[in-house]
């Protein structure tokens, strides 16, 4: 790439079509739907075939810039992006590379792209590399903000775990003439506390979120895949799970470890709520661009002045007397599902269920969905 006749621009001719490549409408439409920028680079000689009009907006850097990279001799800034291309170029047509870049704007501000590349040959066996650059700003701060977000929780949780399991070690130690009974609670409290503190390293840890910042992490998961994390939850329990589903979209935007723990927790009250032996009904159904996933039980329900504040931190209800439980759960689950973009509530009872004072819970938790 390191003779070209002419600088490109942005509204160049179009060579592709005689050569059986796609056109410049396609790659134009392509960006934008996504919101992206598509170039198509003519090769052997390294020639700039297209580059969307928002590259310039986006880089605060021309076509003839992007050019003059690609040669060897373009600005600073732009000078690793045009070295992955002349690299890409020699890969295997129809191989897909990517990779990130973190590269300062024009005007010196902090700029982030992700590069997506493959080099396609046409009929003629010309080829070009073709392909995207993608603005990873709402990405950086998606992550940012789930980062921010798992730390508050972690601290949140982990102070008060901390403050339980020192008094019941204290406890233990102390209470050498206690009988068996008050020493097997005191065991199963703590360890109550360690599964809950195992839970905050496996997806809040420091460790964890840093991870985040350095591997792509997976920001989809099937329908299918939760539903049937949840399903499996029930049967663990020795409960039957009744499954009320429909054709559903293949994919959630989401975290799936975070989009399984508020499942989780939404199952463990559905469990806890109902009477032994009860059924668990996981219904899901699309709904609104996206889909519902509702976790219903057997239960008495959530009384009518306890529906407004059931997602409160630290609220339990008057059913949860007597049981063990923080009142963190449904804050915890509302919080991670929120923070991916979803919504979780708690449907009403109809009115002739709530005068009959029966019907159990029903918790919704929508999601948007890929390919509605």
């Amino acid at each position: 790439m390191k003779s070209s006749p002419t600088a490109a621009s942005s509204t160049v001719p179009d060579s592709s079509e005689a050569a059986g490549l796609p056109t410049l409408d396609q790659f134009r439409t392509m960006a934008e739907l996504g919101g992206d920028v598509a170039f198509s680079i003519a090769l052997p000689e390294g020639r700039l075939a297209y580059l969307s009009p928002s590259f310039a907006e986006l880089s605060g850097h021309d076509a003839a810039a992007l050019q003059g990279a690609l040669d060897g001799i373009g600005p600073a800034p732009l000078a690793p992006l045009g070295a992955w291309l002349t690299e890409a170029s020699y890969g295997v047509p129809g191989e897909r590379c990517v990779r990130e870049f973190d590269l300062p704007h024009a005007e010196g501000r902090p700029l982030a792209l992700e590069a997506i590349a493959t080099v396609v040959q046409g009929e003629d066996s010309s080829t070009a590399l073709v392909g995207l650059l993608c603005d990873l700003s709402e990405r950086r701060a998606y992550l940012a903000e789930q980062k921010r977000f798992a730390s508050m929780l972690n601290h949140e949780f982990r102070t008060p775990l901390a403050t339980i399991d020192g008094a019941i070690q204290r406890l233990e130690a102390t209470s050498s003439q206690a009988d068996d009974a008050t020493r097997q609670r005191y065991r199963k409290i703590g360890a109550a506390v360690d599964r809950l503190i195992g839970m905050l390293d496996e997806y809040l840890s420091p460790d964890r979120m840093a991870a985040l910042g350095r591997t792509r992490q997976p920001n989809t998961i099937t329908v299918r895949d939760l539903v049937e994390t949840g399903v499996q939850q029930v049967r663990a329990a020795h409960r039957q799970a009744l499954l009320e589903t429909e054709e559903l979209p293949l994919m959630l935007r989401g975290e799936p470890e975070g989009l399984r723990l508020a499942l989780k927790v939404l199952i463990d009250n559905a469990l806890a709520f109902s009477p032994p032996g009860s059924p668990v009904t996981l219904r899901a159904r699309r709904s609104g661009g996206g889909v519902e996933l509702a976790v219903l039980d057997g239960g008495d329900g959530v009384a009518p002045e306890d529906a407004e504040r059931v997602f409160d931190k630290g609220y339990r209800g008057k059913n949860a007397a007597g049981m063990a439980g923080s009142g963190l759960g449904l804050y915890m689950a509302r919080s991670i599902v929120e923070v991916h973009g979803g919504m979780l509530s708690l449907a009403p009872l109809p009115e002739q269920e709530q005068e009959q004072k029966r019907g159990g819970a029903e918790f919704r938790l929508w999601m948007p969905a890929l390919g509605m």
